[in-house]
């Protein structure tokens, strides 16, 4: 939702800029991903609603349920209930991982396949593909039956559709002009 990730997006570069100058892009990277995925759990979204719960009671749970955070990471979750945003935590997260693969020159890439790739083929692909892009590849495979045959990748904004639903698609279009 678009106003959610404008309200989490001064969230987000406040704990990207605070994680690169103490250098611990990672360790926030995987707290934020706790956090994110806590904060989308139905009953955690319960809580987060119950006006019962005070503001206090609220980071103690949050706290107690994500695990191990740094002194930094607990204030920002302080921060984040302070100020009723602990449901833009996804958001948050998005937007820092976003952060974090520029900073490191990573882009993200989508293979959508018709079938399973192997091993093999996939880091083939990988490799050819940061060539072609010059940069470091995060790459998240899907399977999606309707293109047929074939793939359809897209990196940045970007997309190559090798898809046989992707031909088929350029030929019908041809024939109708």
């Amino acid at each position: 939702m678009a106003e959610n990730v404008t309200i989490a997006r001064p969230y987000a570069d406040a704990a990207f800029e605070l994680a690169r100058g103490a250098g611990a892009l990672g360790p926030w990277s995987e707290a934020l991903d706790r956090l994110a995925a806590l904060a989308a759990d139905s009953t955690m979204r319960a809580c987060i609603s119950d006006p019962k719960l005070t503001a206090g009671q609220l980071v103690q749970l949050v706290l107690d349920v994500a695990g191990t955070l740094s002194a930094e990471q607990q204030n920002f979750v302080r921060v984040l209930v302070d100020n009723e945003r602990l449901q833009v935590l996804p958001e948050i997260r998005d937007l820092f991982v976003a952060l974090k693969n520029e900073h490191e020159g990573v882009l993200e890439a989508e293979i959508a396949s018709a079938f399973p790739l192997d091993d093999a083929t996939l880091t083939s692909l990988k490799a050819d593909l940061e060539a072609r892009f010059k940069a470091k590849l995060n790459v998240q495979v899907h399977i999606d039956p309707a293109l047929i045959g074939g793939v359809r990748i897209a990196v940045g904004d970007e997309v190559i559709d090798a898809s046989v639903r992707g031909k088929l698609a350029n030929m019908a279009a041809a024939l109708k002009n």
